[in-house]
Order: C-alpha cells, then sequence, then structure tokens
C-alpha cells in the first residue's frame, strides 16, 4: 500500500496536470485509482497545506469540487518575450554593478505587463 505522502505527491501532480481549468475532486479520485474517501481526505489536507483551492460546483446534478492548483509548473513560455534575453546590456548586468535588474525599466516594465495579462512570471498565481 502506497504511503500517504507519496499519494498525497500524486494528487497535487495530477491537479497541477491540469492547470487552470482544474479537476473534479471525482475525476481525481479515478485518475489515482482511490476511493472517493480517500480522494477527499487528500484534497482536503491539500487544501489545509495551502498547495490547492477547491470551489464547489454543481457537475450532474450533483454537488461536487474542482480542485485548482496555487501553483502551476513553470514554462518556457512565461520567459519568452523577457528582455533580459535580448538585452545588450546583459553582459555588464548585475548585482552591485552601474547595470542591474532592480532598477532595469525594461524589466519593470515586462513584470508590470505580464502580471497585467494574467502571467505571473515568477510561476505562481
Amino acid at each position: 500500500m502506497p504511503k500517504q505522502n507519496d499519494l498525497e505527491q500524486k494528487a497535487l501532480q495530477i491537479i497541477m496536470n491540469e492547470g487552470k481549468k482544474g479537476v473534479l475532486q471525482s475525476e481525481l479520485w479515478r485518475k489515482m485509482n482511490a476511493t472517493s474517501r480517500e480522494g477527499s481526505r487528500i484534497s482536503i489536507k491539500l487544501e489545509r497545506r495551502g498547495l490547492i483551492y477547491r470551489e464547489r460546483e454543481l457537475y450532474n446534478g450533483r454537488w461536487t469540487y474542482r480542485l485548482y492548483s496555487k501553483r502551476q509548473p513553470v514554462s518556457i513560455d512565461s520567459i519568452l518575450t523577457c528582455p533580459c534575453l535580448t538585452c545588450e546590456e546583459s553582459a555588464r548586468c548585475g548585482a552591485g554593478g552601474r547595470i542591474t535588474p532592480n532598477e532595469c525599466d525594461r524589466l519593470t516594465q515586462w513584470i508590470l505587463e505580464s502580471s497585467a495579462k494574467g502571467n505571473d512570471p515568477s510561476g505562481g498565481n
């Protein structure tokens, strides 16, 4: 029998893989080959740990929960438009130098625009 922590990790990975659309709690149980009781306990535990959130949803005439990860896997898409990748000053940019990421107007503007579009460049939500 798998350890509880292994089941939680498996559940979290499944939820994260579903991305922004989330996964129904009952669908999670099926994907994990777990009972509804195990699945419910795991989802509640993950929510208490702050790793997921649950939204109540009416599905096929029954109330259930849709589970969403609070963090999404990082993808290359999140940084493709970062100005640092094409910056002519990148060789001289760094902490303690005349040019730093903390004082870069182009980087600050990119972060603000990404956040406004809902694309968190840090990989979080």
